[in-house]
């Protein structure tokens, strides 16, 4: 079991708590797709995942491969996300 995961943050989720809880659920929306694709290193790569205003800012340890960077589009872009492919990556 790996139990480093990402820091998952969001712009006023004092405010707004269910904004927590939809990220969490993108993060494992995203990594079932990555195992899935054969991605095993994909969780280790992930930093921090965080929602500003409607758009998924992913931070990663080390550059993700455009497979892994599609799976948080497809997982933000669900019904579990926020319905949008905003989606930003930052190394």
């Amino acid at each position: 079991m790996f139990l480093d995961h990402p820091i998952i943050t969001a712009t006023n989720s004092f405010t707004e708590h269910d904004r927590i809880e939809r990220l969490t659920r993108v993060y494992g929306y995203a990594a079932a797709l990555a195992d899935h694709g054969g991605s095993a290193q994909f969780i280790e790569k992930v930093a921090q995942i965080h929602d500003h205003k409607g758009t998924l800012i992913v931070f990663w340890h080390e550059a993700p491969s455009e497979a892994e960077k599609h799976y948080f589009v497809q997982a933000w872009a669900s019904k579990v996300g926020d319905g949008s492919t905003n989606v930003e990556h930052e190394i």
